[in-house]
C-alpha cells in the first residue's frame, strides 16, 4: 500500500496528464457522435426507405472487435489521437441514434396529431411536441455512450492516442501493478463521474411532468 501511494506521489503530474488526454478523447468523440446520431436518428423516424440499412451498418460497426476497428484506422489516418477520436465516434453512434429514433417514435401520436390540427408545421412539431417528450430517451443515450467510451479509451494508448490506457498496457508489458492499477482506478472513476453528471443533465432535461410520471 505504501509503494502504491509513494507511486501516485511520484506520478501525479503524469496522472493528471493521462487523466486530460483521457477526458478530452472521450469527450470529443461523444460530442461528434451525438451531433450526428440525434440528426440521424430523427431523419431515420421520417423516411422507412434507408432505416434498416443505416441501423444495421451502425449494429455491424459494434461488432467489429476494438482493437481491430484501431488497426483499421492506422492506414486511413495514421497514429495518435485523431484515428482514436474517430474510432470511438463510430463505437458512441449505436446507442445515441437507437435512443434518438426510439425516443421519437413513442411519442405519442395524438399528440402530434392535436399539434397538427392546430396548425403547427413539421418543424414546430418537432422542436414543441416530440423532442421535449423525447429527450430524456435521447439523453439517456448520451449516457450510456459517455460511459461505455470512456472505458473503451482505454485502447487509444495502442495507437499513441494518450489517456489512461498507458498505464494499463504498460503495466501489463512490465508486470508494474501500480501502474495499472492507477489506470484501471483511474479510469473507473472517471466513468462514476460521467454518470453522476450525465444523470443530472437527463434530470434536468426531463420536462417536469414526466419527471414526476417517473418518480410515482
Amino acid at each position: 500500500m505504501n509503494d502504491f501511494m509513494q507511486f501516485l506521489v511520484e506520478r501525479r503530474e503524469q496522472i493528471l496528464t493521462l487523466v486530460w488526454e483521457h477526458s478530452y478523447i472521450s469527450f470529443l468523440a461523444v460530442m461528434g457522435g451525438f451531433l450526428i446520431a440525434v440528426p440521424l436518428g430523427i431523419i431515420l423516424t421520417r423516411t422507412k426507405t434507408i432505416n434498416r440499412y443505416v441501423m444495421g451498418f451502425v449494429n455491424i460497426l459494434q461488432t467489429i472487435p476494438s482493437l481491430a476497428l484501431l488497426g483499421f484506422m492506422i492506414p486511413l489516418l495514421g497514429i495518435g489521437a485523431v484515428p482514436a477520436i474517430f474510432a470511438l465516434f463510430l463505437y458512441s453512434l449505436l446507442p445515441m441514434v437507437r435512443n434518438a429514433y426510439t425516443g421519437i417514435k413513442e411519442v405519442d401520436p395524438a399528440l402530434v396529431e392535436a399539434a397538427r390540427g392546430m396548425g403547427m408545421t413539421s418543424l414546430q412539431i418537432l422542436w414543441k411536441v416530440e423532442l421535449p417528450m423525447a429527450i430524456s430517451i435521447i439523453m439517456g443515450g448520451f449516457r450510456t455512450a459517455t460511459i461505455y467510451t470512456i472505458s473503451w479509451a482505454t485502447l487509444a494508448a495502442v495507437i499513441g492516442g494518450g489517456g489512461l490506457g498507458y498505464f494499463v498496457f504498460t503495466g501489463l508489458g512490465v508486470a508494474n501493478n501500480n501502474m495499472l492499477i492507477t489506470g484501471a482506478l483511474a479510469t473507473a472513476m472517471l466513468a462514476m463521474i460521467a454518470d453522476f453528471i450525465t444523470r443530472k443533465i437527463q434530470g434536468v432535461c426531463t420536462p417536469k411532468g414526466l419527471r414526476a410520471k417517473r418518480a410515482d
